[in-house]
């Protein structure tokens, strides 16, 4: 636990510069530039409206009426899976695209997943602003509960850097982890609750959408966000605990198995 936190705050000012320039790179040469990541939230947030609301005439519950409230309710769990999909994509193949570091003794090859979640967070954060900007026009009222959201990010984000870690060490040695990634990535979408509620589930299958981490969380930033309720504090606690720990397992996996990358590169 120290190495880790300790090799974050040594490094908090490489890693900041990493981002920007990830940032950067990422729409170096497009018109529109860093609007993109703006547009693209929006673009998602129309279509699936539409495909959900108004093809397949989808329904969140009895309280919930009106395609605006819905969409914003969808959009809540979208911006959740986009950030965990992005970096999961991106995570096998993160080191392959940065080899030179590997080859300097002295990089510290472990902030090159915080760079990676850091850009997806600058993305999640500027989508829940389009969010709290939807909700103060669609519906009129923001709730003070947002304050929470801190304790919702907690958990999403020991996740989210611990599966960097994990996925980007053994993509090194598993090439067709990229593959499998994907595939995983896109059944996620489907079994966690962004165009439905968890109670929409036969109550048999439900603790299989509870095994997903990202399920809790979702439901816990509607929560905060939309509803005006308070967090589920013991839930978060818990949560945070399997994601602490977790997290912990995977950069103890990072620093174990990253003496090899030398060699497989």
């Amino acid at each position: 636990m120290h190495s880790i936190l300790s090799s974050f705050i040594d490094n908090r000012k490489l890693i900041w510069r990493l981002v920007k320039r990830d940032l950067q790179a990422r729409y170096r040469g497009s018109m529109l530039g860093m609007a993109w990541t703006v547009l693209t939230p929006l673009f998602l947030l129309l279509v699936f409206t539409f495909v959900f609301s108004v093809v397949f005439q989808s329904r969140w519950n009895v309280e919930v009426t009106g395609k605006g409230q819905f969409a914003l309710i969808l959009f809540c769990g979208l911006i959740i899976y986009q950030m965990v999909a992005d970096c999961a994509n991106r995570a096998p193949t993160l080191l392959l695209e940065n080899v030179a570091y590997i080859k300097k003794v002295v990089f510290p090859l472990d902030t090159l997943a915080w760079v990676s979640v850091g850009g997806a967070l600058v993305n999640f954060l500027i989508s829940y602003v389009l969010l709290l900007i939807g909700q103060l026009v669609l519906i009129g009222t923001l709730h003070w509960t947002m304050i929470f959201l801190p304790l919702v990010l907690l958990p999403l984000m020991l996740f989210v850097v611990g599966s960097v870690w994990l996925l980007s060490s053994v993509g090194m040695y598993i090439r067709d982890l990229k593959q499998l990634v994907g595939v995983v990535v896109t059944m996620l979408m489907f079994l966690s609750p962004i165009f439905y509620p968890i109670q929409a589930i036969p109550e048999g299958f439900r603790i299989f959408i509870y095994l997903n981490p990202l399920a809790f969380m979702m439901e816990q930033l509607r929560a905060i966000t939309l509803f005006g309720n308070i967090p589920n504090i013991p839930g978060l606690a818990l949560i945070t605990g399997l994601m602490l720990a977790f997290f912990l397992f995977s950069g103890w996996w990072f620093n174990k198995v990253k003496k090899g990358f030398a060699d497989v590169v």
